[in-house]
Order: C-alpha cells, then structure tokens, then sequence
C-alpha cells in the first residue's frame, strides 16, 4: 500500500511540525536536509511541501490524505475535507483595523474594506448586516487605509506592532487561528484506521 502523504505548509508550520513528527519517533533527517526537494520520507510516510492554499487543494483532490494548514486558509477557502485536529501551533487572528482615532462604525456611508481575505471579510461583515465594498489587496494590506483606497483592513495580526507603526489600531477582532490537521474524505473512508492512529500521535505529541 502507498504511504499516507502528508501537506505541509511551507514555512513556520513546516518547522513546527518538524518538531511534533519529532516528538512523534519519526526519522525527520529528509526534511531537515530537503535542498530543494519536495516530497520527501518521514519514517512510513510521505511529506509534501506546499503553500498554505495548496495544501487545501491537495487535500480536496485526494493527491494528499493529511494536510496540517492554518485556521486562516481553511476559513477562505472552505471545501470538501474534514478538519480533525487543532494543533494550538501558529496562533495569531483576523482583526479589522484602521486608522488610529477614526470612529470605523460612525456615520452612514458605506464602508471599504482592503484584504488579502475576502471570504472572511465578508461572511463578517455579512453576520454584522453590514454592507461594505471589499477590495482585495495581494500585498501589504496596510497601504490601502494610508492610500485612502480603504477606510479599514481585515489582516492577520500577531503582535500589532506592524498596524502601530503604519499609524493603524485594532477596532474588532474577528476570528483566533491557529494551526489545524485536515484530511481528505475518502482517504478517511478508506485508512481510517492509519490516519486516525497517526492524528491521535500528532495530539499527543502536540502536548507534550
């Protein structure tokens, strides 16, 4: 039987998964030494290095059966996959920010929003029953605001100091994030027994 393949996120997650399969027993050596390979052996399992938005993808199609990914990409790009775990790695949050000493919600005109994350600006606005304009932005999200393309932002934020330093505060924030285990369906159906042994070793290496 194939090995199970496991999506990583390139990047902090990558290495903060490193150090679960570590805790885990598992040989890491391949992925500690990558170059620029990109699917690479851990112990009976296979890694495959990938950004956050394909993970979900991987996953989705079934090329992938485990996906470790963050909350974030999950809440943008929802589909047809099972989310199992909570790991508690990469914790940060969505927050609406905008100018520092501007009231965000006075007056009546409409609102614009810049982001990297319509999906999430939207669906919280759409719980407000507020109507805004979204725009979304590739970049740094900050410039839209100091631009005046944008009356506030919704961006992922960990310490703030980057909103501080643009002249930005935090007005709301709208969801917690933090890094989660997502399989596919049928790849569940299927090794439910392999997948669900190797999730159970995950949670337990994640309190450790």
């Amino acid at each position: 039987m194939k090995p199970l393949k496991i999506a990583l996120t390139k990047g902090r997650l990558e290495k903060d998964a490193i150090t679960m399969f570590d805790k885990m027993g598992l040989d890491t050596a391949a992925l500690k030494e990558k170059g620029r390979r990109l699917i690479l052996p851990v112990s009976q399992y296979e890694a495959v290095l990938a950004k956050a938005a394909d993970v979900i993808t991987y996953i989705e199609h079934g090329v992938c059966d485990i996906g470790i990914v963050g909350k974030d990409t999950i809440l943008e790009y929802p589909g047809g996959y099972y989310e199992l775990l909570d790991l508690g790695i990469g914790k940060c949050r969505f927050a609406l920010a905008g100018p520092k000493g501007v009231d965000f919600y006075g007056g009546y005109s409409s609102k614009t929003i810049a982001t990297k994350y319509p999906h999430v600006a939207e669906r919280f606005f759409s719980k407000k029953g507020m109507d805004v304009r979204i725009i979304k932005i590739e970049g740094s999200v900050e410039l839209a605001p100091l631009l005046k393309l944008a009356d506030a932002i919704v961006d992922i934020v960990e310490t703030g100091k980057t909103l501080y330093e643009n002249g930005l505060e935090i007005i709301e924030d709208v969801e917690p994030i933090s890094a989660r285990v997502i399989v596919n369906m049928a790849s569940l159906k299927m090794r439910k027994s392999e997948i669900e042994d190797f999730v159970a070793r995950l949670d337990e290496a994640k309190l450790c």
